[in-house]
């Protein structure tokens, strides 16, 4: 067995982070430190809540989603602004069956920390949006921060939706896809319990086992 961790680490120079020191060791005891995170901070999950008002807070989140095989659809390298059509997933569109998981692998994690990491990323076509629905896909992993344009709105909006009311489960910021050997993993990734929240970081990991899932 091989895990491999697919979160970005939390620092202070991370966009809506700050973690201060709240007791040291040498003057009260013991060590611990004041987090401050924003809801979609690095590797995380979004709730339905975060663009429908009916939507479901993370923590009613179905957690037996979350935890399960998954397939690496390998995208690599992804341009900047590049739309993902219904046609890039042609090598796997006959194992894009319901209830499947998606990573989708675009190399994208390596632009952390630029510019264009969060104002040029690979984006989700509404077209391919729709067509995850319609394959009733359980849950789709990226790596850019977004599955869509964070600086149009309407795009923003649209995708998110639609990806919500077909119960699609999203999570954002993922990294360390090209590390994975195996198309067919086993994929973790858990959301704070945030009482009415509208998504957490998470901690993802994949699983690769001696041979690939489904194999006897």
């Amino acid at each position: 067995m091989r895990i491999v961790d697919l979160t970005l680490p939390i620092t202070p120079q991370m966009p809506g982070v700050s973690i201060d020191v709240a007791r040291r060791l040498d003057e009260d005891g013991w060590n611990a430190t004041t987090l401050t995170l924003y809801s979609h901070s690095g590797t995380h999950m979004d709730a339905p809540c975060h663009f429908l008002p009916e939507g479901n807070t993370i923590d009613r989140q179905d957690l037996g989603r979350l935890v399960g095989p998954a397939i690496v659809v390998d995208l690599s390298p992804a341009e900047p602004g590049q739309l993902l059509k219904v046609e890039d997933f042609a090598t796997v569109r006959d194992i894009v069956q319901p209830g499947v998981r998606l990573l989708l692998r675009t190399d994208w994690h390596k632009r952390y920390g630029t510019d264009e990491y969060r104002d040029a990323l690979p984006r989700i076509s509404l077209e391919l949006a729709e067509w995850l629905v319609e394959r009733q896909v359980a849950l789709l992993g990226v790596e850019p921060p977004s599955v869509a344009d964070v600086n149009q709105l309407d795009e923003l909006t649209a995708v998110h939706q639609t990806l919500f009311r077909g119960e699609v489960v999203i999570v954002e910021g993922l990294a360390h896809l090209d590390q994975l050997s195996q198309q067919h993993v086993e994929f973790v990734a858990l959301p704070l319990n945030v009482i009415g929240g509208d998504g957490t970081p998470v901690r993802a990991i994949a699983i690769e086992r001696e041979a690939e899932f489904g194999a006897d």
